[in-house]
């Protein structure tokens, strides 16, 4: 659960998320003649959603996963890595790369989503993303962003964008001018740690780096609304390495169907979520 997390020891430095997610006691004076100690609130945990496996398709352990996309019928992805960044079309059956477009080396690739007949595709560091066209997957433009670039979808509306941190940032999608922000929190605490992400049915679905956890998300004020708990999807053997932790969401909007891989994964899992009793 969420107020359970913490990062695993040895975590990668490059992203140092802070995980605190045990609400502090609340105190208060209460009355004008003699002070009163008022008892801790109790914390109220957002639901929790198992993940059943509906169907397991083969994906690339060679792909180091930062954006996932649906789009008519073809997988798209991100991989990172400076050096091993590209942006690919996969067919979803066979995990079979169909086109490829390698970033410079310079970049190490991160979230991508789609806008209209394009791919917007960040990058960590260098404060730079990159349009696409989808059909061939030939660069039109960059952009450039303050900070660094994680996790990137859209609403139909507007870019959302997450950057590590407990928020997330809003984006014109043609001039990606910074529009808004909105804290993501559990408790009234910051959720630190957002990562790759994926609109669906109104919420933002969010990877919690470096866990094998995903939030959904209001986006209109920030509010975690559940978490999914997708432990245990790899066996002993998918988890030799280099495999690394869960990363890569796509939703088919058509077919109500959800995805999920991870950085290094050789499987990729359509799943089909239950509230949990």
């Amino acid at each position: 659960m969420i107020d359970a997390l913490s990062p695993p020891a040895g975590a990668p430095s490059r992203r140092r998320a802070l995980f605190g997610f045990a609400v502090a006691a609340l105190f208060s004076i209460a009355g004008a003649a003699q002070a009163q100690l008022l008892m801790p609130a109790k914390p109220v945990t957002p639901p929790i959603y198992d993940a059943h496996v509906v169907k397991v398709y083969p994906h690339d352990r060679g792909a180091f996963t930062q954006g996932l996309i649906f789009r008519d019928g073809y997988l798209y992805e991100s991989t990172g890595l400076n050096g091993q960044s590209s942006l690919r079309k996969v067919e979803l059956a066979t995990g079979k790369v169909l086109e490829r477009h390698d970033v410079d080396p310079q970049h190490f690739a991160e979230g991508l989503t789609d806008w209209r007949d394009r791919l917007i595709q960040l990058t960590w560091r260098t404060q730079t993303g990159f349009v696409y066209g989808l059909a061939d997957l030939k660069q039109q433009r960059s952009f450039g962003y303050a900070g660094e670039g994680w996790g990137l979808t859209h609403d139909g509306k507007r870019l959302i964008m997450s950057d590590g941190t407990a928020t997330l940032r809003f984006l014109d999608p043609e001039t990606f001018a910074e529009t808004g922000r909105v804290e993501v929190r559990v408790n009234g605490r910051p959720l630190n740690g957002l990562n790759e992400l994926e609109f669906v049915k109104g919420q933002v679905f969010a990877n919690v780096w470096p866990t094998d956890h995903i939030v959904m998300i209001d986006p209109a004020s920030g509010e975690v609304t559940g978490q999914m708990e997708l432990i245990g999807l790899l066996t002993e053997d998918d988890r030799k390495p280099p495999v690394d932790v869960l990363n890569g969401i796509a939703y088919d909007a058509k077919g109500d169907r959800l995805f999920i891989t991870g950085k290094w994964w050789p499987k990729l899992f359509e799943i089909r979520l239950e509230r949990r009793k």
